[in-house]
């Protein structure tokens, strides 16, 4: 059971359980609110940030430097605006030191167990994380130019590859003709899900998670039609919700995650495609037959490709070309139906604004009289002419 006593502001003191993983997205899976993250994550990207901050951490404890100032990360100030401590820097023999599960203080910048110090770190506050991203920001120009080149590069070498035509795995769910949904666990994702409410019911795309998408889906009330990646971040409530599992794997044999699979006992299909499995979910779509695809959650800028590791953007770059007009972001598409009202909605607005007007006539004074009158008079002429 989680043990947490709030930071004071005399000291500053957060005492909790420790969660340690040196991969942030396996911690949160585990993460209770009020315990301690203790993790190994150089530029806190802003998604973990998130994943950290919903989990409810009480601290946040980071091995290694969580702004190296290489680019803008927007993972830092997620976690200090949250009012959770972020200790940095601490060194990466804390996570041989601490155990999952021991009792924790985070006093300030040190940090301590069963009553010995464990690591010592600097507390990251919202000022000096501005000023860093300010930094960043200034140097964002050798970054940049690193990006371009390693994405060029793959782009002069794997150009002709990516055109050919691909080899579909057998599939259950239909494509040909509809709208897919393509739902990636990335920046924003949420917030594009509800605003596509109106299009989803509307089109009925088919509705496709990429790993932890799937989830996304779910936190919606929404059911995935397929599920599609490596399965490194994937519930087992979203397995078990009868969706096709697709497999991405690359050309070269890399196939992550199909240890998992097979652990689970599932049955699922492999899609060998380069790429991310983001690019995967639209090659697949695009090949199947979709009509359109609309994109929720996917990766698009230089600083969300950092933030996942990726030195270039080239797959996804080539995907997009490949896709087209086929190809759209949800942002997009929400802007078309914000405010909209379709037809089927207004005449039902029609509807019950005449039987409303209907119902209080019915029961007005006035209109009664009137009835009543008439019925006599009618009962009266029948009596006359039959009498």
């Amino acid at each position: 059971m989680a043990v947490r006593r709030a930071p004071s502001k005399a000291t500053g003191v957060v005492v909790g359980r420790a969660r340690v993983d040196r991969r942030t997205k396996e911690l949160v899976k585990r993460l209770q609110p009020g315990e301690v993250a203790v993790i190994d994550h150089r530029d806190l990207d802003r998604v973990a940030a998130d994943a950290l901050v919903e989990a409810g951490a009480a601290a946040v404890v980071n091995a290694a430097p969580s702004i190296s100032g290489r680019y803008p990360n927007g993972g830092p100030i997620r976690v200090v605006r949250a009012s959770i401590p972020l200790v940095d820097e601490v060194g990466r023999d804390l996570l041989d030191r601490v155990s999952e599960g021991d009792l924790v203080e985070v006093d300030g910048g040190t940090v301590r167990a069963r009553g010995e110090v464990l690591a010592e770190g600097r507390v990251l506050d919202a000022p000096g994380i501005e000023t860093a991203m300010e930094a960043a920001r200034s140097r964002i120009g050798v970054e940049l130019e690193r990006f371009a080149e390693n994405t060029l590069e793959y782009v002069r070498r794997e150009a002709q590859q990516t055109f050919e035509p691909l080899g579909l795995p057998p599939l259950r769910t239909g494509f040909r003709g509809r709208h897919a949904l393509v739902v990636v666990r990335g920046h924003d994702y949420r917030e594009d899900l509800r605003q596509l409410r109106g299009y989803i019911r509307e089109h009925r795309p088919v509705l496709i998670g990429v790993d932890g998408g799937a989830d996304a889906l779910r936190e919606v009330g929404l059911k995935p039609d397929l599920i599609i990646g490596d399965y490194d971040s994937v519930s087992e409530q979203a397995l078990a919700s009868g969706a096709e599992l697709i497999h991405h794997v690359h050309p070269d044999g890399r196939a992550p995650g199909r240890e998992n699979l097979h652990s689970w006992g599932v049955p699922y299909e492999e899609f060998v495609v380069e790429g991310t499995s983001e690019d995967a979910a639209m090659l697949l779509a695009y090949e199947a037959g979709a009509r359109l695809i609309v994109a929720v959650g996917t990766h698009a800028t230089m600083v969300e490709f950092l933030d996942k590791g990726r030195a270039g953007m080239s797959s996804t770059f080539l995907t997009r070309l490949r896709l087209g007009p086929a190809l759209v972001d949800a942002k997009g598409v929400s802007q078309l139906y914000e405010g909209r009202v379709r037809s089927g909605d207004l005449l039902l607005l029609i509807g019950a604004a005449v039987a409303a007007m209907l119902v209080v006539t019915l029961t007005s004074d006035p209109l009664q009289t009137f009835l009543e009158a008439i019925w006599l008079y009618l009962r009266n002429l029948w009596l006359s002419i039959t009498g």
